[in-house]
């Protein structure tokens, strides 16, 4: 058992954190490579926690730049031990509505190129990605949302695209015949990021639009997903605020924080000395033992 140490990825929408107590920004070195921003890192609740802009302070770098090794990484380094990601996203069903908020709990990864993994030649993991999320961080979400007045589905798959265009209509339509709830550009490969580095991981897509697989309807573009951003912005706050401040005292151990014992394939003999130090961080508990 241990405290809570919150780190909340914010996306599109979500750029700041309020109410966050002895607050400062951190810059944390990553053998990864640059993290999109500095860490607004403090205490709220029973929580520490540490706020990273996804795409940095004024929205500057694209999905598909972004490092989501070294955010992963960074985060870990701070001593996070849960990861809540925000993201803006568009719904592919119709009770996935402009304005609800979906907590999702499955994925499918249609992003192009992205480094999807800390691992490689020299030090092979495999981890499940069965249960792409944690449960109890997800059910957590979900109550907050919902505190904060949102909408909010229990539940949902995300298509990750490659982006940074939207959708095409066929894309779209292609997207719900697979089942799919709401479709974004950053939650992959950020969720498996976070599974391997042994961090419980929950995801709270806010929808800003239809996508377009509404036929009658305009095709989506920046301009309305800016004007619903402004509405959903206020609600995501408060969801953050009420999940902070109502999570339990103490932090019960989750399996997800010792999922590498299984995982880990590659005999110590055959190890590569420069890959493990720069594991130190995401599979240091692992290694050492």
């Amino acid at each position: 058992m241990s405290g809570w140490h919150i780190g909340i990825i914010g996306g599109s929408g979500l750029y700041d954190v309020e109410g966050i107590e002895r607050g400062e920004w951190v810059t944390v070195a990553s053998p990864w490579g640059e993290a999109s921003d500095a860490i607004f890192t403090g205490r709220m609740g029973h929580a520490r926690v540490s706020f990273l802009p996804r795409h940095g302070r004024g929205h500057r770098l694209s999905p598909s730049q972004l490092n989501n090794r070294a955010n992963i990484d960074c985060l870990k380094r701070l001593g996070v031990t849960d990861v809540l990601a925000v993201s803006s996203v568009g719904g592919l069903t119709e009770e996935r509505a402009p304005g609800t908020f979906t907590v999702a709990d499955q994925f499918i990864d249609r992003t192009k190129g992205r480094p999807s993994s800390f691992y490689g030649s020299g030090m092979v993991a495999h981890v499940s990605m069965a249960d792409p999320v944690c449960p109890r961080l997800s059910q957590f979400a979900v109550a907050a949302a919902r505190a904060a007045g949102a909408q909010v589905h229990a539940g949902g798959t995300y298509l990750a695209m490659e982006g940074p265009q939207f959708s095409t209509r066929a894309e779209s339509h292609l997207y719900r015949s697979w089942g799919c709830d709401i479709i974004g550009m950053t939650a992959m490969p950020e969720a498996r990021l976070a599974r391997e580095a042994e961090l419980p991981y929950a995801l709270v897509g806010m929808v800003t639009d239809y996508d377009c697989w509404r036929e009658e309807e305009a095709a989506v573009d920046v301009a309305q997903v800016i004007a619903q951003l402004s509405s959903n912005a206020a609600k995501a706050r408060a969801m953050v605020t009420a999940l902070l401040h109502g999570l339990p005292e103490t932090r019960e151990a989750s399996p997800i924080d010792t999922c590498l014992d299984a995982a880990l394939i590659t005999v110590p003999s055959a190890r590569d000395p420069a890959l493990l130090a720069k594991l130190d961080a995401v599979a240091g508990r692992a290694l050492a033992g």
